[in-house]
């Protein structure tokens, strides 16, 4: 038995084939890949007979006319630069599928009319209308397939582990497959069913190798339709089948003596597409077992690449009009904000409930464990949790034991740190336990594990939990980790943050013993951490201000060095928005540190911005606080660094900006991709902006009065009659509209408000005025525009000609001549149906047809006014018009806006958090290190990582390590789980030093490189 395993491995490794997988349960996630495979082989056949046939035929009537390509160009550039954002990316929210389709759907309605298409040989109404009754039919087949087999289900006489439900989108995938298909080989081959003579020779009127080549091709397509695709025969061949098949049309030249009884092969394709998938399906579903294709050894390593990859989340798109995380987002700082605000505070309740019986509430407040180390280091960051490749590049940074860097044509070492400060904002854009999970968790449990003994939904009720065999905070020699929220983090009254901070132990690797959302650490050498809580008041409470001014006069001594840490910067937030907060903490600082206060780190900024003190220590008036520093580059978006350029004064001191990171010019130059790269970054905001322009000219639907326009002499005529017809358009908003006179008002308070408050009224108003001016302007000259080309196509009779059903009456017409039904097969079918299947195929092309539904509306309306309407004429009417206006409008409308950021950020410095947030900026992120030397001095240095990577895959380091179930992971050489695709773009190989100082416990001079 051994040996005859060993030689089918031996077989199956010489076949290079992995194994074969045999379904035995219901639960087989069959993917039906053969609608893949029909769909490539259909694009294929599709470029193969374009490139014969059609390019052929292009070349010898070449259309001229630069009206109608430059409407094709004009058409096309709005329909590509729609669907942009979605080429060749694979974007898990429907909406992305729903454009393709949408996209799909308006423009082919669009092309069929122009006829610049004819020129090539190519008449796509046939095609169309072709497509839509063989889509119809299969559908309806497949349903009615579908139907009767869950009958069998109920019956008994399938197989149990049958699924009961079908596949509907796959139903519908497959029968698009299949028109495809059917549509593209009646484009090229006709329903020919018997080939009477040989094709007419075709002009060779040149003597051009690649024409020549065409021509070559071409024969070859017509040997591909005469053999591959022939008739299976005559109708009398098969007699059961002789009144329920389509039969094909004789190809002879003149008039044929006798009709053809051969069976089309447009019906043998589509019955063959029918038969396999029935087949297929049969098969699977009765039977319960099914054979999967063996996989190869280098599949079967594509696909565990594919697998170990981690599944991070990506950055929150701040501008989608679709996500229901921003609108809870919306929902929670409005209740927290008008609610909870001023009537309700956690950190009551936290105050309250510290005081033990004997009084004393520093017992979980204040961590002196660290002050009898010799050698310590501590890092801190703020502002992570949002894109997952973003945050796992820092979090791995800070789980390595080391990291090499270069320093002055040197190159040092720094060692991990003993305490991780995080500075708030943990997770974006709202607290919650998904949003904590996957944004903040996910990435430093790759970074550092948790010990395997811990669960992740376990609550701690006695902390710190220490690893078995360590009996005091003291003798742990692992990473520990301490946290203040953030204003993100108080949109849920502080909940999520106290349920995984406060009521958990581990982040990671990294060991959380705090108790509270505020606390103290007492570090060696005479040096203090006070973290802060500042809630949305943008201030430390009462409780926070006794606890922290006791502990000043009772701990902390005359030459001790405190570091304070906050979420918000308060001393450029204050400057930017001219505004002084945090008053509180003033008075803690200036009234009772007294000097002490060396160093202020915040986030909530998300960049990196050192300013420090020009006053000089031993002066008169010494400045309250050495060092000023923001490092908010946690895994955020980034901010800009150039807005804050000119802050100098804090305290009644004066500062200089040290480092910057990144620079101002770099910063400058970022804010560029709000024009090129807005709707790239949110194509979510269609939901919105679309809506927005359709309401601002809804009022103008339909323009009849445009031929002066068409009429025009020269291009400079057609301009200023064009010119002209936008302002009346805006004279009639004004004068005599409702709907969009209503629409640019409520835009216009929202544009007014949407300025930032920090500049005048007036100014506010004027921003505001041109903003809604530029969009007006816009969304007039698109109105225009699809105004303009429905008219157009009206007077060259290509639009309006027969009435809504234009292109089924025309299938109708030709239906007999094309298809011949002897036996009256479609008589039947609409008896049997009581008209409903003929009905099905007609209304279905009506809808289909948008441009002519909207053209042969807009003409009622012009002749007999918009009374002569319906209540559901109109609704269908406007319903049309914004399907295309909507395409039209949606690439302009993020232009304009993305302008508008990109001149109030640059020229006029405002709107620094709209306009970055926009862009999503994945890159530049650092955090700091800093280390107690052993002559008390405090030694920074701040490192950062200009490229995120975007590709990971699993570190062979990590998993060639021996693990062991007692070893922690700090204790890892190689802690971390995922690496760069690409090493050298890994953070570990491309983290740099962005600034280095030192900061002296006493009042002596700093050293800075």
């Amino acid at each position: 038995m051994g040996g005859s395993d060993k030689h089918s491995a031996r077989f199956l490794n010489k076949l290079k084939m992995e194994r074969v997988r045999t379904m035995l349960t219901h639960t087989y996630p069959y993917p039906h890949e053969h609608s893949r495979h029909a769909m490539i082989a259909v694009i294929m056949g599709c470029l193969f007979f374009i490139s014969s046939d059609n390019m052929h035929t292009l070349v010898e009537k070449l259309d001229n006319n630069f009206k109608w390509w430059s409407m094709y160009a004009c058409l096309l550039g709005f329909f590509y630069f729609f669907s942009s954002p979605f080429l060749g990316k694979t974007i898990q929210p429907s909406y992305s599928t729903f454009s393709r389709w949408h996209v799909a759907w308006i423009l082919v309605a669009a092309l069929y009319h122009l006829p610049s298409f004819q020129s090539m040989g190519l008449d796509l109404r046939m095609n169309l209308s072709l497509f839509l009754t063989i889509y119809t039919s299969s559908v309806v087949f497949l349903f009615f397939f579908h139907v009767v087999f869950i009958g069998f289900w109920y019956l008994g006489l399938v197989s149990r582990v049958a699924k009961r439900r079908p596949a509907i989108l796959t139903i519908l995938q497959n029968c698009a497959v299949l028109s495809i298909a059917c549509c593209i080989f009646y484009s090229h081959c006709g329903n020919r069913a018997i080939l009477r003579q040989t094709p007419l020779e075709r002009r060779r009127s040149s003597n051009s190798t690649w024409l020549t080549k065409l021509i070559q091709i071409d024969e070859l397509k017509d040997q591909v339709c005469s053999s591959w695709f022939a008739p299976v025969g005559s109708a009398s061949d098969y007699p059961l089948l002789s009144k329920w098949v389509i039969y094909g049309e004789l190809a002879c030249n003149g008039s044929c003596p006798v009709s053809s009884d051969e069976i089309s092969p447009i019906y043998s394709l589509w019955a063959t597409f029918i038969g396999l998938y029935i087949a297929n399906y049969v098969v699977e579903r009765s039977t319960g077992w099914a054979l999967a294709h063996p996989v190869s050894v280098d599949n079967y390593e594509k696909l565990k690449k594919q697998q170990m990859k981690p599944n991070f989340l990506d950055m929150v798109p701040w501008y989608s009009g679709t996500s229901a995380d921003l609108f809870k987002t919306v929902f929670d700082l409005l209740v927290s904000v008008t609610v909870f605000l001023g009537r309700f505070d956690m950190r009551m309740m936290q105050a309250a409930m510290t005081r033990n019986c004997d009084g004393d509430e520093r017992k979980e407040l204040l961590y002196d464990h660290f002050t009898d180390k010799d050698d310590f280091w501590f890092d801190f960051m703020a502002d992570t949790g949002d894109g997952g490749n973003s945050s796992y590049s820092v979090a791995k940074l800070l789980a390595q034991p080391f990291i090499k860097v270069p320093l002055d044509d040197d190159l040092i070492s720094l060692q991990r740190g003993n305490v991780l400060l995080i500075g708030g904002d943990l997770a974006y854009p709202n607290p919650s336990s998904f949003t904590y999970e996957k944004r903040l968790f996910c990435p430093f449990e790759y970074a550092l594990q948790p010990p395997h003994w811990y669960k992740n939904d376990s609550i701690s009720v006695e902390k710190p939990e220490l690893p078995e065999g360590v009996s005091d905070l003291k003798l742990y020699d692992g990473p520990q980790c301490f946290l203040i929220p953030g204003n993100h983090d108080w949109f849920d009254g502080l909940n999520t943050f106290m349920r995984y901070i406060c009521h958990k132990s581990w982040l990671g690797g990294w060991l959380m013993p705090q108790k509270k959302s505020y606390f103290a650490l007492q570090l060696p050498k005479g040096w203090w951490v006070f973290g802060l809580d500042l809630a949305l008041h943008g201030d430390i409470d009462v409780y926070q201000f006794n606890f922290f001014s006791e502990l000043v006069k009772e701990k902390v001594g005359k030459d001790d060095a405190v570091i304070i840490i906050t979420h918000e910067p308060n001393w450029l937030l204050d400057w930017y928005w001219k505004d002084d907060t945090g008053k509180n903490m003033r008075h803690l600082i200036c009234d009772f540190l007294k000097g002490r206060c060396k160093l202020r780190m915040a986030g909530d900024l998300h960049h990196y911005m050192r300013h420090s003190s020009s006053t000089q220590s031993d002066g008169p008036d010494p400045a309250h606080v050495q060092h000023l520093l923001v490092n908010g580059c946690g895994g955020a978006f980034l901010h800009p660094t150039h807005v804050f350029s000119n802050f100098s004064n804090f305290y009644d001191a004066s500062y200089e900006c040290k480092s910057a990171y990144p620079s101002f010019h770099d910063s400058s130059r970022i804010a560029l991709g709000n024009i090129l790269k807005f709707r790239k970054k949110n194509w979510q905001f269609d939901f919105i902006g679309g809506i927005i322009y359709f309401l601002l000219v809804f009022s103008l639907f339909p323009q009849c009065k445009l031929g002066h326009i068409l009429r025009g002499d020269s291009f400079s005529g057609h301009m200023g009659s064009f010119l002209g017809t936008v302002w009346n358009a805006f004279v009639h908003i004004t004068e005599k509209s409702y709907v969009s006179f209503t629409g640019v008002v409520m835009l216009l308070v929202a544009a007014i408000m949407f300025v930032p408050s920090k500049i005048s009224r007036k100014r506010r108003m004027l921003i505001g005025v041109l903003h809604v001016a530029a969009h007006l302007t816009a969304a007039l000259i698109l109105m225009l525009l699809l105004e303009l080309g429905i008219e157009t196509c009206i007077q060259h009779k290509l639009l309006a000609t027969s009435g809504y059903h234009t292109l089924y009456q025309w299938y109708k017409s030709v239906e007999n001549e094309h298809f011949p039904d002897p036996t009256g097969l479609r008589v039947r079918i609409e008896q049997w149906t009581f008209g409903f299947y003929p009905a099905c195929i007609k209304y279905l092309m009506s809808a289909f047809d948008i441009p002519e539904v909207m053209a042969v509306t807009r003409t009622n309306i012009c002749r007999e006014g918009m009374e002569s309407l319906s209540r559901s004429g109109a609704a269908i009417y406007y319903a049309s018009v914004f399907l295309y206006f909507w395409v039209f409008s949606t690439p302009v409308v993020s232009l304009v806006f993305g302008s508008y950021l990109y001149i109030c950020i640059n020229w006029l410095h405002i709107h620094f958090d709209e306009a970055f947030s926009s862009l999503r900026i994945a890159n530049y992120k650092s955090f700091t290190r800093f280390h107690i030397k052993p002559d008390g001095d405090l030694e920074v240095f701040t490192l950062g990582v200009d490229k995120v990577p975007k590709e990971w895959k699993l570190d062979k380091d990590w998993d060639s390590e021996p693990r062991s179930t007692v070893k922690m992971s700090h204790q890892r050489r190689f802690p971390s789980k995922w690496c760069a695709t690409t090493l050298q773009q890994d953070p570990i190989n491309t983290v740099k030093v962005v600034d280095h100082f030192v900061i002296s416990r006493s009042n002596k001079e700093v050293g800075e490189s």
